[in-house]
């Protein structure tokens, strides 16, 4: 390694002490140089592929491309910061000039974190980094603990989701430049929210990818992903691909203090090699944060428990994996379809319970829809392990209009499945705008040139035709090449005053989260049981069984439990059950919610969850 650059960042543009030194990879090249603001610099060839120089006098803020043969010149793979994008020039960076005020900060362990995942182009009006901050404090109000930020590696086009990033090492230019994606993170810490980043290391974007005029070796048709080659981690010359995917991932945590990463659709990253790279990318990571805390998240199809086992069981070393399951049976509860992936799911009162005690509920079982088994065993696993949600940005795009959970489901459910997620022991999740029931709606968006845009129209029609309902001809899709699909999803942040029952739902969920012992302690000291053919309980144990707490869940309609030959809802002796909380709250919208256990025996209310607490029994009662 050339030793003008860390050992996090070794390739790209480096400040030193009379200028920038210059690194890139291009293996079977004959001569590469640089272009710094019209000047052509030749770069000097090392042994293994690699092309570097120190240039003197040039500085932070000036621009520069590799003329590669001749040819170019092209954007730095390992470009910082893209002012017009991927087709344009890097610019040279120098990330000492930020001034941070976090010194103090920690990072975050997984345990007690509540998770929101935000995309930064529909967050406010003005999508940028500048304009999120002042919405940083609602947040931690509401009690949110950590950011997910959908992908910002930079893209073709003036939105997208960022799922076809192609500058791995450039935060877009369409929320602001780099340092405006510090002062986020820097105002983030101060107020006590740590911030995560979804990064893409399966594939990379079909516009605006230069990588292959350095290096054909980067990507593999040895293996093939859901969106064409696969990245090169276990074939010929792939030591300086891994080399490149894993200075990111320390990039990110060491250059801009970020407290951890989502790793998108791990299945689709192929690696045969007696260390796997996500696990390398692990421990380089954590490497990167020193004495901060991170936090590693994956999203697997399969769910593959072996990705949140440690390096000592054999296992990748993230810390959780999203679960799908909890999602599709609630999804499924909710609606009441049963189509393409919901196929496989009930959305019983046992599946629910299952998915709060046992995290997946796949975990080796045939399921038809794939035509083989899903899931690996995770008995043994921790509930925080697991991320629960009811929301996420591909399953409310796939709702075909982008409408979320309240608006496809009576309220009354939506407001008891938002109980069972937030309550539950796995590491639960929001989706921008689920805390004040957004109106706006989240479609697919892409900024793609025409030609590009009518193969990602015919790929999501394609997508569709699984779902039979969304497969007529007749209905009309928003067209995700359109400005005005990208900007109808822009949240409206004044429903976070004009929609207060939704915000006081999800605050007051989230407080008895964390105040309560028995739900903060996430683990599995709870039993359940089924009431009905929609309603179940689950007992939340305290120490001597004193204080134990009961969920009640009914989606369907009120239930007259009588006779009720259910241990799990007998009181402790001298003690009886009283409502401490219920999704029928007139703050909610609610009416209210009478006792549940009386001389009737138990009356549950239809489509609601309520919280009951165990008090000493009054003088009189029997």
């Amino acid at each position: 390694m050339n030793p003008t650059f860390p050992w996090w960042y070794p390739v790209g543009a480096q400040g030193t002490a009379g200028g920038t030194a210059f690194r890139v990879w291009a293996d079977e090249h004959r001569a590469v140089s640089v272009v710094v603001d019209g000047t052509t610099y030749e770069l000097k060839e090392e042994s293994n592929g690699y092309f570097s120089e120190v240039v003197a006098g040039v500085r932070h803020g000036q621009t520069y491309g590799f003329l590669v043969d001749g040819e170019g010149p092209f954007a730095d793979p390992a470009s910082r910061y893209q002012p017009e994008g991927p087709h344009g020039l890097s610019q040279i960076v120098d990330p000492a000039r930020f001034s941070w005020s976090d010194h103090k900060w920690a990072g975050i362990e997984l345990a007690h974190q509540v998770i929101y995942e935000m995309h930064v182009g529909t967050f406010t009006t003005e999508g940028t980094w500048r304009s999120a901050i002042a919405q940083l404090p609602a947040l931690v109000d509401l009690g949110i603990t950590v950011l997910e930020l959908m992908p910002v590696a930079d893209f073709s086009g003036k939105f997208g989701w960022g799922y076809d990033g192609v500058n791995l090492f450039a935060p877009t230019r369409n929320y602001g430049v780099p340092d405006d994606f510090r002062a986020f993170i820097d105002a983030a810490h101060a107020t006590g929210l740590a911030v995560i980043l979804d990064v893409v290391y399966n594939h990379l974007g079909p516009d605006g990818n230069y990588l292959t005029k350095f290096s054909n070796s980067y990507l593999t048709t040895a293996h093939q992903t859901d969106w064409g080659a696969a990245m090169n981690f276990d074939g010929e010359k792939s030591g300086h691909v891994r080399e490149f995917y894993l200075a990111n991932a320390a990039y990110w945590i060491k250059e801009f203090h970020l407290d951890g990463l989502r790793l998108d659709a791990t299945q689709d990253i192929y690696d045969t090699s007696p260390s796997h790279i996500i696990s390398e990318i692990s421990q380089n990571a954590r490497k990167a944060a020193e004495t901060r805390r991170i936090i590693l998240v994956g999203e697997n199809e399969p769910q593959d428990t072996k990705l949140i086992r440690s390096e000592t069981e054999g296992g990748y070393g993230l810390d959780a994996l999203w679960n799908d399951d909890f999602h599709h049976s609630a999804m499924v509860a909710a609606t009441g379809n049963r189509e393409a992936y919901y196929t496989d799911y009930l959305g019983s009162p046992q599946e629910l319970l299952s998915a709060m005690k046992h995290g997946f509920l796949y975990q080796g079982q045939w399921y038809s829809w794939q035509n083989k088994r899903r899931g690996h065993a995770s008995l043994d696993t921790k509930p925080a392990s697991t991320v629960a949600f009811i929301q996420n940005h591909d399953q409310i795009a796939n709702s075909a209009r982008g409408l979320r959970i309240h608006e496809l489901t009576e309220y009354g459910k939506y407001k008891a499945l938002t109980a069972i997620c937030l309550l539950g022991p796995a590491t639960p999740m929001l989706f921008q705008g689920q805390e004040f029931a957004a109106s706006s709606p989240f479609l697919y968006f892409a900024d793609h040139q025409p030609e590009l845009a009518e193969l990602v129209r015919k790929g999501r029609e394609k997508f569709r035709s699984q779902w039979r309902s969304l497969a007529l001809r007749e209905v009309t899709y928003d067209d995700p090449a359109a400005k005005e699909t990208f900007e109808k999803c822009k949240l409206r942040t004044g429903e976070r005053d004009s929609h207060g029952e939704e915000v006081s739902l999800h605050r007051d969920l989230l407080k008895l989260r964390r105040q309560e012992p028995l739900f903060s302690r996430q683990d599995r000291q709870f039993d359940g049981a089924i009431l009905g053919p929609d309603s179940f309980m689950v007992r939340f144990f305290s120490e001597g069984y004193r204080d134990d707490k009961i969920l009640v869940v009914n989606l369907g309609t009120q239930l007259h439990l009588n006779p009720s030959p259910v241990p799990l809802l007998g009181p402790p002796d001298g003690r009886q059950w009283q409502v401490q909380w219920s999704t029928e709250d007139p703050r909610y919208g609610g009416n209210g919610t009478p006792p549940l256990d009386s001389e009737l025996n138990w009356m549950i209310p239809g489509a609601a969850a309520v919280l009951l607490e165990a008090v000493e029994q009054e003088r009189g009662t029997s």
